[in-house]
């Protein structure tokens, strides 16, 4: 078989999509594999470029990959979206991935390692606790104002309003509807103390990473971004500069110019 110089995988959930190209260009190998299967392929295959796309589950096998011999590449989407052909199918994906890998001029996602996978996990868990504190706050005071009962802004007035209100004898409120609000104030505790957990966590984590240390000297930054911004960047060396750090973070806004004219 001819010798694959670049191998483009089209991840998905259980199968994946293979194309290998040679060292012209040419495709040479098309298959439809297992991600383990994906594994034994590149194992019995001489080192070369592996390339997908930068998504769930890719830079756990990226590491497995490279651990093989092979050098990995990874891609954001949009910027593999330009070399798919008509037809889009998983194919045709996995061939833009492996001629997108080609290109001089294509940024690469660093993989990130399992270290940073696991303080993403809990950052997208805490979120996730957060929003469901909102979603239970806002519940709360929608239930108070349809007894016309109006609390001001903030988190710590409606706790201490509940507080006062559930101590008086006289409660402007059904026994039923009364039950409904203490259970809910419950859950609002135990979100709370789930939450101030991952604080806890992030804050220690802080204090030992050294990377995460020293940006919690500047100015703003505290534990929590320190520890995402550690986690979602790990080697700052894989953007040249700090302007492009910069455009990746959001912080300057998007450019869309034709013909010298915004």
């Amino acid at each position: 078989m001819t010798e694959i110089a670049v191998l483009g995988v089209d991840l998905g959930k259980n199968s994946c999509s293979v194309v290998g190209l040679d060292a012209a260009g040419r495709v040479v190998l098309r298959r439809r594999l297992h991600r383990d299967g994906v594994v034994g392929l590149a194992a019995a295959s001489p080192g070369c470029v592996v390339a997908m796309e930068a998504c769930c589950g890719a830079h756990h096998l990226g590491r497995r990959l490279r651990e093989a011999g092979h050098e990995v590449r990874l891609m954001s989407p949009e910027y593999v979206r330009p070399y798919v052909k008509a037809q889009k199918n998983d194919e045709r994906d996995a061939e833009a991935i492996a001629e997108a890998a080609t290109r001089p001029t294509m940024r690469f996602v660093e993989l990130k390692s399992e270290a940073q996978l696991d303080m993403q996990s809990l950052h997208r868990a805490r979120d996730r606790l957060v929003g469901e504190r909102t979603a239970l706050i806002n519940q709360l005071r929608a239930i108070l104002l349809e007894r016309g009962i109006t609390v001001p802004q903030g988190r710590r007035k409606l706790e201490v309003y509940l507080e006062t209100l559930l101590t008086e004898e006289r409660v402007p409120l059904s026994p039923r509807v009364r039950l409904l609000v203490e259970d809910q104030r419950a859950e609002w505790h135990d979100l709370d103390r789930r939450i101030e957990a991952f604080d806890e966590e992030f804050a220690a984590e802080a204090r030992t990473d050294e990377a995460a240390r020293l940006l919690t000297t500047i100015p703003g930054i505290g534990p929590l971004n320190a520890t995402a911004l550690v986690a979602a960047i790990g080697r700052a060396e894989t953007f040249g500069r700090g302007r492009d750090l910069a455009a990746w973070l959001g912080l300057v806004p998007r450019q869309m110019t034709t013909g010298g004219k915004p």
